[in-house]
């Protein structure tokens, strides 16, 4: 090649190069981010006072009180969730679900369970994502929702020998993993006891029991789990170091390590099928028809629903997705965290696709009221099957066979309709 002809191709490799990426970039799919619909927990509270009996029962001797009343969101914790809800707020708008300004109706629809602290971290989102915008948050009168609250209601009410035999089940040998986890256990027992004597409950054998009611529960593991529970909480609080166990957690990895026992009481709990199909069918067949565009009520680009982390166990059980973020262990539902279904359109072809996603926040960055950026994102992991692709938005999957799938476990028979009106 002449040198006459090597000058030439130097000049033209800028502008082919330029040619062959925006070819390149023309050739890959327009997504359009249609509708999302979000099932959040609610943010931090102190420990419920039936969990505070159990656990001072428990271990004989008083917990630490917190400066908001057992069982409600803090200020903290609304400050925490704030910070979500701004971030979100501010992700939708670049990629064009949401306007500036204040939402019109057909933004977003927000519902709460009727509990306090659920009320309240609907409100901090939507103060995040909208402040000043005073955007309505609605829930049923009373205490009892057939989308979040569902033992007050027939069809949807687990027959109580049919769920104990169900928990039994899928317990197998419940000695074998009391022993499997034995380090979890002790890690416990060493950050709350103050002797031997004084926590005989964490060498007693577990056993599966019933409650007055007919719920089942795994007598030893499920107080063992409020009290790893309200330790998570108390580090996501920023209460001073000497209020969590007294003294004896300092770092988030301790906090990890007894971790496993709530995973294990999620398993023989609201983990278990039939339990979820009976539970859960109602709230997660909602979501379904929501995101497929099958439920025309109510018509907005936002549903978000906020409830407790046993309606997110159960939803996640009946699609058959669990994951594992960075500190946390398997399936766990850190306060604030969501599962969350997006209906995207692939503008050229019009097919639409499901993104379906769980996301929380780091402990220590609960704790220290991180807000969520490019450099402190949110932790998130997706779900995906054989026919799903990934792209530039994220793991999509045709939206049909997506819903198809996550719906198989649904138990028809425990799902009614379901009314959106105001408060």
């Amino acid at each position: 090649m002449t040198f006459a002809r090597m000058t030439l191709v130097a000049r033209l490799f800028p502008a082919l190069a330029l040619l062959f990426f925006a070819a390149q970039a023309s050739a890959q799919p327009d997504y359009q981010l249609e509708k999302v619909v979000e099932l959040s927990r609610h943010g931090v509270r102190p420990p419920t006072p039936g969990n505070r009996r159990e656990m001072e029962a428990a271990t004989q001797r008083p917990w630490p009180i917190w400066r908001t009343r057992d069982g409600e969101l803090t200020g903290h914790g609304y400050a925490a969730v704030v910070n979500k809800g701004r971030w979100e707020g501010d992700h939708y708008r670049q990629l064009g679900l949401l306007t500036a300004g204040c939402p019109q109706p057909q933004t977003i629809y927000v519902r709460a369970s009727p509990l306090q602290r659920t009320r309240a971290t609907a409100e901090a989102l939507v103060d995040g994502a909208f402040p000043g915008c005073g955007v309505a948050i609605h829930h049923v009168a009373g205490d009892d929702d057939p989308l979040f609250q569902t033992e007050a209601f027939a069809a949807t009410r687990p027959d109580p020998a049919r769920q104990r035999a169900a928990v039994a089940a899928t317990a197998g040998d419940l000695a074998a993993r009391q022993r499997a986890l034995q380090p979890a256990i002790q890690a416990l027992k060493q950050a709350v006891c103050l002797s031997e004597a004084r926590c005989a409950l964490f060498d007693q054998p577990w056993q599966i029991r019933q409650s007055k009611s007919g719920k089942p529960y795994v007598a030893g593991l499920s107080v063992m789990a409020s009290m790893a529970e309200t330790l998570r909480l108390g580090w996501s609080e920023n209460l001073p170091l000497s209020q969590i166990a007294w003294g004896n957690i300092t770092r988030a990895s301790q906090i990890g390590a007894i971790l496993p026992l709530l995973t294990a009481n999620y398993d023989l709990s609201n983990d278990v099928l039939y339990t979820a199909q009976k539970r859960g069918s109602i709230l997660l067949d909602a979501m379904l028809k929501q995101i497929a565009g099958e439920d025309a009520a109510p018509n907005a680009r936002w549903l978000l629903l906020v409830a407790h982390d046993t309606n997110i166990a159960m939803v996640r059980t009946l699609m058959g997705f669990s994951w594992t973020l960075p500190g946390y262990t398997r399936g766990n539902i850190p306060p604030g965290s969501s599962l969350v279904l997006e209906r995207w359109r692939d503008n050229a072809s019009g097919q639409r696709f499901l993104r379906l996603y769980f996301q929380a926040q780091s402990l220590d960055a609960l704790r220290r009221l991180q807000p969520i950026d490019a450099a402190h994102p949110l932790l998130r992991e997706e779900w995906r099957q054989a026919d799903c692709r990934v792209t530039p938005v994220g793991t999509l999957c045709p939206l049909k066979s997506a819903v198809r799938a996550l719906s198989q476990q649904i138990d028809q028979q425990a799902v009614t309709p379901v009314s959106y009106a105001s408060p």
